[in-house]
């Protein structure tokens, strides 16, 4: 585990865990460059801790897989290192800094035959994996993700911390490619954008209105789509999926005359997203297959949350708010 911080420290607890499961499965280490963080942290979860990639590796030359959880900034070089190293990674979201440095990443990982996986978690929600069979042809999205204030990933503005995920589910669901943004955005607390408002349009003609907020008095995290004769609401918190169908004539199989509503709730299985993500990592690991979250989807929100965050400050200088900043 590369950075154990405070979403380091929850994969280092995953990991673990999964090692108590599977006896296939060993975490041998933790690194950061805060070596009392790194030996509280190796404590814990028994394993050693480690200043730097180099005294992992010296100590531990039998590595496979790593999670990265470094600030953005540091993903490329830390990668870099490790699959240079022979070693497959998970690379946290957002998953570079720049398109250049995804695109870096990309390359290094087909150079040296790497297993490497997007860390966009909601992926492995139970809630979009059970959207995802219902999927036909969604044409309108309403997304809210707002969270309380708190000091972590304030080197990135709320669309790479928060919205992301978001638009990385989005992107997979419509599957097709945004031709406008219209976006506004306002620095609360911070110097980087913690509230913004997106409204995105596809080719196909579907329409995402998102909201993030890291600024909230509450925590929400909710996505809802409608569909031809469906409407489906998700909530990731819960892990649960609501689904709203206008019923056909069961006789002949043509809409009714007074069409009734059916409420379904498809079967979910409580799990924690970080679990199942870990968990298919190293399945990818070990069969040598493409990750369910592969750097090419990390690539893609990272694209459009950067389109994002240019559309924000366009729309800021137009309006003369740069001066909030």
């Amino acid at each position: 585990m590369i950075g154990v911080g405070a979403f380091g420290r929850n994969h280092a607890r995953v990991y673990h865990q999964l090692a108590q499961l599977d006896p296939t499965v060993r975490l041998v280490g933790v690194v950061d460059p805060d070596t009392a963080r790194a030996d509280a942290v190796a404590r814990e979860f028994n394993c050693r801790g480690f200043g730097s990639i180099d005294q992992l590796l010296t100590t531990h030359s039998e590595v496979q897989a790593a999670s990265v959880a470094v600030p953005t900034v540091d993903h490329l070089k830390v990668s870099c290192q490790l699959m240079e190293a022979g070693v497959d990674v998970l690379i946290e979201k957002p998953l570079a800094a720049s398109l250049a440095e995804a695109d870096q990443l990309l390359q290094l990982a087909q150079t040296h035959n790497r297993i490497a996986q997007a860390g966009h978690l909601e992926r492995f929600n139970p809630a979009v994996r059970a959207t995802i069979p219902l999927i036909t042809r969604p044409m309108f999205f309403e997304v809210h993700r707002l969270s309380v204030f708190t000091p972590r990933s304030l080197d990135v503005d709320v669309v790479l911390d928060l919205m992301i995920h978001d638009l990385d589910v989005v992107l997979s669901f419509v599957n097709s490619p945004v031709t406008e943004i219209r976006a506004v955005g306002l620095p609360i607390l911070s110097g980087k954008t913690d509230i913004a408002n997106v409204r995105l349009e596809f080719d196909s003609g579907c329409v995402a209105n998102f909201t993030a907020s890291r600024v909230s008095t509450e925590r929400v995290r909710k996505l809802r789509f409608f569909q031809p004769k469906q409407y489906v609401s998700l909530d990731y918190g819960r892990q649960d999926v609501v689904v709203f169908s206008v019923a056909d004539n069961p006789q002949d199989g043509t809409p009714s005359a007074n069409p009734q509503i059916n409420f379904t709730k498809p079967a979910t299985t409580t799990e924690e997203p970080l679990l199942a993500e870990l968990k298919s990592f190293l399945d990818a690991v070990r069969q040598r297959s493409r990750p369910l979250v592969s750097l090419q989807d990390g690539r893609r929100a990272l694209a459009l949350a950067l389109d994002i965050v240019a559309a924000i400050r366009s729309h800021s200088k137009e309006i003369n708010l740069e001066q909030l900043r």
